[in-house]
């Protein structure tokens, strides 16, 4: 009887016993191999595939925060790799997985919910089509920067939605302090990535 238990114990998948860190920390690995090692005509079914598991995890932590985060950067992710209209509805799931997360902490993940919000208003077509808003955008990345002002991520978005509004004086100065940011645990090759993505961003405007 043991054996039979221990053999169903060892058959059971490990994310069933992970915690929320765990499972967090696998997404953040999994969505960052994708994005950045994977080539870009695998990404649409990568991401479609990761959103399952990220949606499975905000449901096994129903209440926090942070899956609801990860699940709207999935989502958006997922949303940019398809494209088009038909990307319309990942986006707004998106939208509202963040303003979940933000009802429940807004300071989760050193605020990554307002900066994940405020790139999908720059990037997401205005009315009659979607939802984009370059005030709220300016807003949101303004209070993600006030909850983490030396983060890659924080400093990459404005950056980037300054150079998309054509104030490249003051892209380039939140683009260079992003890329001063300090190494997070355990998200090497995201910051590579970034990194990669702020220096191309540096020098279109040269």
């Amino acid at each position: 009887m043991k054996k039979l238990i221990l053999a169903a114990f060892m058959a059971m998948p490990l994310a069933a016993f992970a915690g929320l860190d765990e499972d967090i920390s696998a997404l953040q690995t999994e969505w960052a191999q994708i994005k950045y090692q994977r080539p870009a005509t695998e990404h649409e079914k990568a991401f479609a595939e990761l959103a399952k598991s990220a949606d499975a995890v905000r449901g096994k932590h129903a209440g926090r925060a942070e899956p609801q985060i990860w699940y709207g950067i999935i989502a958006a992710s997922y949303a940019g790799a398809r494209g088009g209209l038909g990307a319309l509805s990942l986006a707004k799931d998106a939208k509202k997985a963040l303003e979940q997360a933000l009802e429940i902490d807004p300071k989760a993940l050193d605020g990554s919910a307002y900066t994940s919000l405020g790139s999908l208003y720059y990037q997401v077509p205005g009315w009659p089509i979607g939802f984009g808003n370059d005030d709220k955008a300016r807003e949101m990345l303004d209070k993600a920067l006030a909850l983490n002002p030396d983060g890659i991520d924080s400093n990459y978005f404005m950056g980037d939605f300054l150079y998309r509004k054509g104030d490249y004086a003051a892209a380039r100065q939140v683009l260079n302090k992003a890329l001063k940011a300090p190494a997070r645990p355990g998200r090497a090759l995201a910051d590579e990535g970034r990194r990669k993505e702020i220096e191309s961003l540096l020098a279109a405007m040269r």
